[in-house]
């Protein structure tokens, strides 16, 4: 069986379920500091570069407050989002608000908190006009079309509702220029998940060129190139995570090639990594209640596909330890699942598991982002606790679990029916 290591031990985690019952989130403090660290250890060539974290992937306060100690703005792209930077005092550049099918209230809110904020198309600069005041500082997001290729999440740009065209990019930034707007940025978002790092090189070269282009086009000079994110998780035993620092070090030999000749040089390179920062340091734990053989076996967890959408939505593969049975051999093939009246309520479908029993613990890898946040309660069922573990084997409470209370608070129940009376026979 793959071992994978892990930051706790069975000990820490039957301690925590003494107050706080599976299932819940477990987040590695100390993984999520120094993955930013590194990130911006390979950019640090760039003066001005900015990660600003995809707020989206693991909406908790107090990650993105912690994030921000580690010099990250945040991306926002809806309301809430953008209420969470407000409470925490993040706001003006620190936050970048990038959004589409969006509407005039939502942009008000983000002018209100002065960020910048990247159009997805150049038609929501009628909206803007509409506001009491335009944004200081506005980006466009740019959709390649034909002209790359996505990977399996984004998919074909061409199919995909982000972003603008090149004709429409260019239009974009002439009609803020002639609105008297003088700071630009510019962004894409090609890929999601990307373990090649000549992938993500691509997506810097095709910017770093959109801006010559639309400098000589318009005579605008974008401050910033936001490469989007992207950068994945090696969910999958075998996989390799990104070398950080080749993919700097090629972001980097993009720019002194097509930057620095053009007289665009000093721009600002940003990013908007979610997936990469939280994803790898965020665990599901969970505890098995049955245990069923019929056609095929079956290990049933108290927690659901409402906890973790990724493998049931997507197929996606996440690693799976049975606490306290990491050398044991594997001598079960099954199905790992929820209780949800779906089908597709599965966390793995034919692992390779050791001997597992009705108590075992059990920890769902590589699940800090895109799990929590996308959580539902189909069936009533609720959401679970997050919390925060450091190195020294401290364990905070950052979100309670959902109660029953919690899930009826916006129904307004009708009166008790009356009881009906049974009809005599004749």
């Amino acid at each position: 069986m793959h071992h994978r290591p892990l930051p706790f031990d069975a000990s820490l985690v039957e301690k925590i379920t003494t107050a706080h019952p599976t299932p819940f989130y477990l987040y590695h403090e100390e993984g999520i500091r120094q993955r930013v660290r590194d990130l911006y250890e390979a950019f640090s060539w760039n003066e001005g570069f900015r990660q600003y974290f995809a707020v989206k992937a693991t909406p908790n306060p107090h990650i993105v407050a912690m994030l921000a100690e580690e010099g990250c703005g945040a991306d926002c792209s809806s309301p809430a989002e953008l209420v969470i930077c407000d409470r925490l005092d993040i706001r003006g550049e620190e936050v970048m608000f990038t959004s589409n099918n969006t509407t005039s209230e939502e942009f008000q809110a983000a002018v209100d908190l002065g960020a910048i904020v990247n159009l997805d198309s150049p038609h929501h600069l009628g909206q803007l006009q509409t506001l009491p005041k335009l944004p200081k500082f506005i980006s466009f997001r740019f959709n390649p079309g034909a002209e790359r290729t996505g990977n399996v999440i984004i998919g074909d740009p061409q199919e995909a509702k982000f972003g603008c065209t090149r004709e429409q990019i260019v239009d974009g930034y002439a009609r803020c220029r002639d609105l008297g707007i003088e700071r630009f940025g510019l962004h894409a978002m090609i890929v999601s998940n990307e373990l090649q790092v000549e992938s993500l090189l691509a997506t810097a070269e095709m910017l770093f060129e959109l801006a010559v282009t639309i400098k000589q086009a318009t005579g605008v000079a974008v401050e910033f190139i936001n490469l989007g994110g992207g950068i994945g998780v090696p969910y999958r035993p075998g996989e390799s995570e990104v070398n950080l620092a080749e993919f700097g070090a090629g972001v980097e030999s993009l720019y002194e090639s097509i930057v620095v000749p053009s007289g665009l040089a000093p721009l600002r390179v940003m990013m908007e990594n979610g997936r990469s920062i939280t994803g790898p340091f965020g665990y599901l734990i969970t505890r098995v209640i049955n245990v069923k053989q019929s056609y095929k076996r079956y290990i049933g967890v108290d927690a659901t596909m409402s906890n973790l959408m990724r493998p049931g939505m997507y197929g996606a593969y996440h690693h799976i330890t049975v606490l306290g049975k990491e050398q044991a051999p594997t001598v079960d093939n099954a199905d790992v699942v929820g209780s949800l009246c779906e089908n597709n309520d599965k966390f793995a479908v034919d692992r390779e598991l050791p001997e597992v029993v009705e108590g075992d613990l059990v920890v769902i890898h590589d699940a800090g982002a895109h799990g929590h946040s996308m959580g539902f309660q189909y069936n009533g069922r609720l959401r679970s606790a997050e919390l925060l573990q450091n190195d020294q084997g401290e364990v905070r409470l950052i979100r309670r679990a959902e109660t029953l209370d919690d899930y009826f608070a916006t129904v307004e129940f009708p009166e008790a029916p009356a009881p009906r009376l049974a009809s005599s026979g004749g």
